[in-house]
């Protein structure tokens, strides 16, 4: 950190203190991470004796091999199954909660018209506590046979993604100039081909928002995976995890180590896309 010598005492002292506030939160973020990765390489005796160990004597990689391993009834065949579930629940419901937001979106952009009080309805729902939905969803998911089913459980996501991807899509929709898609329309294009060749295109920005977003939530759900998803062929993987707990010898370690390889995909797309994330959320923080 460098100033120029000709900088005000206040200036200088407004800096550090906006560097040590930096380097408390990150602190306070990575802490528990970094505890994460030393538990998951981190013996039985390591972790349970007293007074406790910070640092393993001999890192114990076992736990990563174990939850590879796709032994019959095995941890790792439970979490890798699992781990399936999670990828085809977090990208089914992402897709089609995008396929149903796009055009919402556009049209509470374009067309306001009446549907701005269905805008709030929508965000409305959104804000309701997950418990509130859980017998109306049971009840429906019962009566089309989509109990313990990752693809019940994407349709029940859908009501989770699809409000707030709407929400965030008609932000920056709100963004592109009206005039690029007046210019598109006397050039011969019809409203859906404006919205697919000029506006998502303008828009790309929020569209990667919206599906990293909408992918994570997905993602870390745990409430509804678990009231709906009972047999491993259907569990996501906050709930595999959960159930290495729910023995009489519970292994923290594996524990540990899970929840490590359960973080990777999300942090990948998150580093992937990370200019259009902030890109995407800078524009929808300025508009209403």
């Amino acid at each position: 950190m460098r100033f120029p010598p000709h900088a005000p005492a206040r200036r200088r002292l407004e800096g550090v203190a906006v560097h040590l506030l930096a380097l408390l939160l990150a602190l306070v973020i990575l802490t528990p991470v970094v505890w994460l990765l030393i538990s998951s390489v981190s013996s039985t005796a390591d972790l349970t004796s007293l007074p406790l160990r910070w640092w393993p004597g001999t890192p114990d990689l076992s736990r990563y091999a174990a939850l590879l391993s796709v032994a019959p009834g095995s941890p790792g065949a439970a979490f890798l199954l699992a781990l399936r579930n999670s990828l085809l629940v977090a990208l089914g419901a992402t897709g089609l909660s995008l396929l149903v937001a796009i055009p919402a979106a556009y049209s509470f952009s374009r067309l306001p018209g009446r549907r701005a009080g269905l805008l709030y309805a929508v965000l409305a729902t959104y804000m309701l506590p997950p418990v509130a939905l859980v017998l109306p969803l049971y009840a429906v998911l019962a009566r089309a046979g989509l109990l313990n089913s990752v693809y019940g459980l994407a349709l029940v996501y859908c009501t989770i993604l699809a409000p707030f991807a709407t929400w965030l899509l008609k932000t920056n929709f709100d963004a592109v100039p009206l005039e690029i898609e007046e210019s598109a329309q006397i050039d011969g294009l019809s409203r859906w081909g404006v919205l697919g060749r000029v506006t998502l295109p303008l828009a790309l920005p929020g569209l990667s928002t919206a599906a990293v977003w909408a992918v994570l939530l997905a993602w870390d759900e745990f409430f509804y995976a678990l009231l709906f998803t009972s047999t491993t062929s259907a569990k996501t993987l906050p709930v595999a995890i959960a159930d290495f707990a729910a023995g009489r010898a519970v292994d923290y370690g594996l524990i540990c180590a899970a929840g490590v390889v359960a973080a990777l995909p999300p942090i990948l797309i998150g580093f992937l896309l990370q200019r259009g994330l902030l890109s995407g959320l800078s524009a929808g923080a300025v508009k209403g």
